[in-house]
């Protein structure tokens, strides 16, 4: 690329900022942001170039029908909980789904992490009340602190700093975990089999048999188990703080294309994906793949405009809509968006996120969901796509590998009363660890089915 066309791109990438941008922090010192934003764009980048282009190759294959992808993890990473304990956990739990999701797609999974850098969370609100005292509403820890204090909710650009070193934390436990033998698909398989001994999940001991009879076919015949040890694991966060994202797009030197070296996927919230907005812009000219939120409001006219925005060259693997439509609209919403682009034969991988249009307060006061209604979405997404003769392309959750108590329901009948006993979360509820693995189970069957 020559000097001139570099110098033009670079150019392009700070064109956000004479855009509107939703949900940005009203940073209170400039020269700080200054700062900051100028030692991150001579920071290392966290992903790679190649390995992005892996991931869309990857997807592209889930588009089509020939792998389903599963992207877990926190609603919102914090600082304090990205230690060496909670991070295997959640790897061991999308290990532990994606093993069973395998079994039952007969195909490759995808296997991507909400981890490493969802540090923030678009709100409501700018502004809360508590006891008469008005703050800045907490937007994750790449922002502010959770306390309810004046210095605490202070929007602080040096967080920005400590989101990329967390980050980086995170990304190498990922790689050593994934490439040292902890994703051995024996030990997965020994895992899924602890979550079988309770009774509560009895409904699915003929398919955990079948895998079991399976592993122990492949080792009859001698498959090379070494080649089994190791997985690619992707990561991705919500592309919401442009001058975080800004800041760390770099310039591709084997092929002079721009790319985010944040995470390999980001995505475009519900609340950001405004054709003209700062977000659109900014993630239309990187290279990694890309995903926008779907609510029940879009038309297929607004999903069809995104799509000849974001993907214009219209590649394969480039685009993801990752629908979030709530189990009562979904089988009613999701059609005419997925016939408007196929028709105009637009090429998107299109993913489920049964979370968050199913949110709700408890009769106790906690934010929550029903495991029940989140499962009913998933299915209707299958069904909406099996009815059009279209591909169910993966699932976005969020869960945690720990025991906590903020999502009713399940197997193991998490109440209401319960909620109280392990509710952990700043932001969203997440399914448990069990809750997670039942996910699995039941969607396992439904793609042996599709």
């Amino acid at each position: 690329m020559s000097i001139e066309a570099s110098s033009k791109v670079l150019a392009g990438l700070q064109q956000w900022r004479a855009l509107e941008a939703q949900q940005q922090p009203s940073w209170p010192d400039s020269d700080v942001l200054q700062e900051v934003t100028g030692e991150l764009r001579t920071r290392p980048p966290l992903v790679f170039a190649g390995e992005a282009d892996k991931l869309t190759a990857q997807l592209a294959a889930a588009g089509r029908g020939e792998a389903f992808l599963l992207q877990g993890g926190d609603c919102a990473e914090t600082f304090a909980e990205s230690d060496a304990d909670r991070i295997r956990n959640k790897i061991r739990t999308i290990l532990q789904m994606a093993a069973v999701l395998t079994y039952g797609a007969s195909m490759p999974v995808i296997k991507m992490g909400r981890m490493a850098g969802q540090y923030a969370k678009p709100r409501s609100s700018g502004m809360e009340t508590r006891d008469g005292l008005t703050l800045p509403v907490y937007r994750g820890d790449a922002v502010n602190g959770h306390a309810y204090t004046e210095e605490s909710r202070t929007p602080d650009p040096r967080r920005l700093l400590e989101a990329y070193h967390r980050s980086a934390t995170t990304i190498n436990l990922i790689r050593a975990f994934t490439g040292g033998g902890f994703a051995d698909l024996r030990e997965v398989h020994q895992w899924n089999r602890g979550f079988m001994a309770n009774p509560a999940y009895a409904r699915y001991e003929e398919l955990a048999a079948e895998i079991d009879r399976a592993m122990r076919f492949m080792r009859a015949c001698g498959v090379d188990f070494e080649a089994l040890r190791t997985t690619d694991f992707f990561t991705s966060h919500e592309a919401l703080l442009l001058d975080y994202e800004s800041s760390m797009t770099r310039i591709d030197s084997r092929s002079g294309r721009p790319y985010n070296t944040s995470a390999h996927f980001l995505w475009i919230g519900e609340r950001t994906r405004q054709l003209e907005g700062a977000h659109v812009d900014l993630l239309s000219r990187v290279s990694n793949p890309i995903g926008v939120k779907l609510g029940p409001g879009t038309s297929a006219a607004d999903a069809l405009a995104l799509a000849e925005r974001l993907n214009p060259e219209n590649t394969p693997g480039r685009l993801t809509f990752v629908t979030r439509m709530g189990a009562g609209r979904i089988r009613e919403v999701l059609p005419q968006l997925v016939e408007g682009i196929h028709a105009e034969g637009c090429e998107v991988t299109w993913v489920c996120d049964p979370m968050h249009g199913n949110t709700f307060t408890s009769e106790s006061g906690y934010k929550t969901r029903d495991f029940a209604t989140v499962i009913n979405e998933v299915h209707g997404f299958f069904e909406v796509h099996q009815s059009l003769g279209t591909v169910p392309g993966g699932l976005h959750v969020e869960l945690t590998g720990d025991d906590v108590t903020e999502v009713l329901g399940g197997a193991e009948e998490v109440d209401d009363a319960a909620l109280a006993r392990r509710y952990e979360t700043l932001v969203d509820p997440r399914l448990n660890h069990q809750q997670s693995l039942e996910m699995a189970f039941d969607v396992s069957e439904m793609l042996r089915r599709r």
